[in-house]
């Protein structure tokens, strides 16, 4: 008997029709002779419902309250497969994440998951009943409620897919896998069987939509095989594992964008050391990621940075930011929301010249400006205005992916 966790998203469970499929979807999996706990986000679009609301009551919500207020997306979900499975006549039980042992810090909207105590998961299931757990959740030590940031949902199955020592973790989305880039954009993507984790980790964390970045990282680190596949058919998908036996083979796995991206400049920072620590120091402290950096000495001593943060973050880092500035003496800030994010992803680059070459002749050609550039050994990433988005992943993905 395997011990199997199943993941749905918000669109596989949108609405009741899509509710009982999946209740159908998952007892097969249990007629099957395996042992099932099924994590659920909420439904279609409801959590931007909530944020929406929100904001119809105050500008400024409470982030205790509004944890409180999203949680109840994902406890429908449960509740509502529950309810499914049981009208097809087997047992199910669901559990909020606390419920299921699910601890994380106190950062409110953003919490990382710290424990998780399985073993009423592990109770349910000795008794034969599917086990359904909501997703993006969990308490504090002092049973707060919190949430996950966005797509947490999968961060939790696969947390809980490492807690009870589960076989696999299946994500069911509504795409057949993991694609060469986003099917919407390019025509002629190709899906992936495989792909390393590590490939997966960037992919994920520079736009590519199907799996949350902290949920690959935990994965990783368990050494869990997560295997991304469609609600809505059969086919095989995408498995995700440690090592893949063509790794060698291709140079370039996929091309991803992500257009939820802000540029903060500080200009005229006093060039002593320091002033950079102060200003990360404080985004940091905000638990507010920074992604893209770049230092360029001017004239008169003075340095200009520049540095990229997700979209959402834009307003609080930027306040942040000219608070600092005003301490340490910086001549101007300003801030840019209108740019993006295109990046090639592959462990072949590791033994490959000329890639980032390549990457930037594909983008002259369309006459794509590069703002900003990072790299690793697995992949290069280019800042670039907002409008061109589309224009430069197709062009990269048809000159190493055609």
């Amino acid at each position: 008997m395997s011990l199997i966790v199943q993941k749905y998203g918000g669109t596989s469970v949108a609405t009741p029709e899509k509710v009982k499929h999946v209740a159908k979807r998952v007892i097969k999996t249990k007629e099957e002779g395996n042992q099932l706990v099924v994590v659920v986000s909420a439904p279609g679009d409801m959590t931007d419902d909530l944020i929406e609301l929100a904001s119809k009551i105050t500008d400024s919500p409470p982030a205790r309250e509004m944890d409180m207020l999203l949680a109840t997306g994902e406890q429908q979900s449960i509740a509502l497969l529950a309810m499914a499975i049981y009208a097809e006549g087997h047992e199910a039980i669901s559990f909020t994440g606390p419920q299921a042992g699910v601890r994380t810090n106190s950062v409110h909207r953003k919490a990382r998951i710290q424990s998780i105590n399985p073993d009423k998961v592990k109770k349910a299931l000795s008794k034969g009943k599917i086990v359904i757990v909501a997703g993006f959740q969990g308490a504090t030590l002092d049973d707060d409620i919190t949430t996950l940031s966005r797509g947490g949902s999968d961060t939790s199955a696969v947390a809980l897919a490492a807690a009870l020592k589960a076989d696999v973790c299946e994500i069911y989305t509504d795409v057949e896998g993991v694609y060469t880039a986003d099917p919407r954009i390019v025509k002629d993507v190709k899906r992936l069987d495989s792909i390393s984790s590590e490939e997966m980790l960037e992919m994920a964390s520079l736009g590519a939509k199907v799996l949350h970045t902290r949920a690959v990282e935990y994965a990783e680190k368990y050494d869990v095989p997560v295997h991304v596949r469609s609600t809505f058919s059969e086919n095989p998908g995408t498995m995700v594992t440690k090592e893949v036996k063509d790794m060698e083979g291709a140079i370039i796995k996929g091309v991803t964008h992500d257009k939820d991206q802000a540029k903060i400049s500080v200009y005229g920072v006093p060039d002593t050391p320091g002033m950079a620590y102060k200003i990360f120091k404080a985004v940091g402290d905000a638990e507010i990621n920074v992604d893209v950096i770049v230092q360029n000495v001017g004239r008169d001593n003075k340095a200009n940075i520049s540095f990229t943060v997700s979209g959402t973050d834009l307003k609080e880092a930027l306040a942040i930011v000219q608070s600092v500035g005003k301490n340490i003496g910086v001549e101007e800030i300003t801030a840019d929301n209108e740019i993006a994010k295109v990046s090639l992803v592959g462990v072949g680059m590791k033994s490959h010249s000329g890639v980032a070459a390549r990457m930037f002749e594909a983008l002259a050609e369309k006459k794509i400006n590069i703002q900003m550039i990072t790299t690793s050994e697995i992949k290069i990433s280019c800042v670039i205005a907002k409008k061109d988005t589309e224009e430069a992943v197709r062009a990269i993905h048809s000159k190493f992916l055609g």
